[in-house]
């Protein structure tokens, strides 16, 4: 969703909406930390914090909110069984913020700031209320949305995709790139032959048309999850290969089956690639457990074990930052 976008729409359109964000989360709840709609006068929406009572109470809050013309950010701790009789158990802390013409200003910076592309960190003044994009060397939060010790808040917002490169766009090349739409992924779609390439595609999608893929590999960024399913075996080696070898990428995944695996792994040592650096391929691909051999199947249990592997590297990264600056941030 871009947020800021959005929200620069509804003042043009209705002069006043609020933004609910999900601040804080202990225990079992429906939505992570971080996770925002807006609410409009009328009640309609762009976004969820989950659905259920939850987000039907919050609703109700900020339509509240906006009648009064109220101004502040208020956070409206929950207790998701004692408050909502919800079963979940959890505790969610939900900040509610009202916009009104008044500040088409800052959210027309923010919303230009989200057209740039890429994370940015904002700063809410705890005396003023206003945001301001942090700069590079001020640090950033450990988490979308973190109250600091003198009282300001720190958000992430825009972009937090991880890249795939995926190599093949024969039927399970399409179905993966269907399953992974709406999914947080930034595809980048490559194969030697352009006719291959639908004529319509989801929005969030870079396709390229190059005739050796291989060589491609190298223009990946780090984070990337690399995934080879092409009209080839012996193309699906080389780019295996290229990706391996450079020991950049967290996720290097190619279809096929354990005898395919068994080869690869053979010919893959023939061409001098460390023991390491082969083991680290990932074949078959996909969750395991689905024994359909459809291509809609296929890119399901691709879509899982994709999220399963970006979930467990974000906690890893969010981990390492966490050690890295201390405890100058608090939850």
């Amino acid at each position: 969703m871009s947020l800021w976008r959005r929200m620069s729409g509804c003042l043009e359109r209705d002069g006043a909406c609020a933004l609910v964000t999900v601040a804080e989360v202990a225990g079992s709840a429906p939505r992570e930390v971080g996770a925002r709609m807006i609410v409009r006068a009328d009640g309609s929406l762009s976004g969820t914090i989950g659905g259920g009572t939850l987000e039907f109470e919050a609703i109700r809050w900020a339509m509240a909110a906006l009648a009064a013309g109220r101004r502040e950010l208020v956070i409206r701790r929950v207790s998701l069984g004692p408050d909502l009789g919800q079963c979940c158990g959890g505790r969610v802390d939900v900040a509610i913020e009202t916009f009104s013409v008044a500040d088409r200003g800052e959210v027309s910076a923010l919303a230009a700031r989200e057209a740039e592309g890429g994370r940015f960190v904002t700063r809410r003044d705890p005396v003023t209320g206003l945001r301001k994009v942090q700069t590079p060397d001020t640090g950033g939060p450990l988490a979308a949305f973190t109250r600091a010790a003198d009282g300001a808040i720190l958000e992430v917002f825009g972009a937090t995709d991880r890249p795939v490169w995926l190599f093949g766009a024969g039927h399970v090349g399409r179905a993966v790139v269907l399953a992974l739409a709406p999914l947080p992924f930034a595809v980048t779609w490559i194969d030697s032959r352009p006719e291959m390439f639908p004529a319509a595609m989801p929005g969030d999608l870079t396709c390229i048309a190059h005739d050796r893929p291989a060589d491609l590999v190298d223009k990946a960024p780090a984070d990337a999850f690399v995934l080879i399913m092409t009209h080839s075996h012996a193309l699906d080696e080389d780019i295996a290969a290229a990706a391996l070898r450079t020991g950049r990428f967290p996720y290097v995944g190619v279809i096929g089956s354990a005898t395919k695996r068994a080869r690869f792994v053979s010919r893959l040592g023939k061409r001098g690639l460390a023991p390491a650096a082969v083991a680290a391929l990932v074949c078959p691909v996909g969750a395991g457990g689905v024994a359909s051999k459809l291509p809609a199947a296929i890119a399901a249990s691709i879509a899982v074990e994709l999220l399963v592997t970006n979930e467990a590297a974000n906690a890893e990264s969010l981990s390492n930052q966490t050690l890295a600056l201390g405890s100058g941030l608090r939850q």
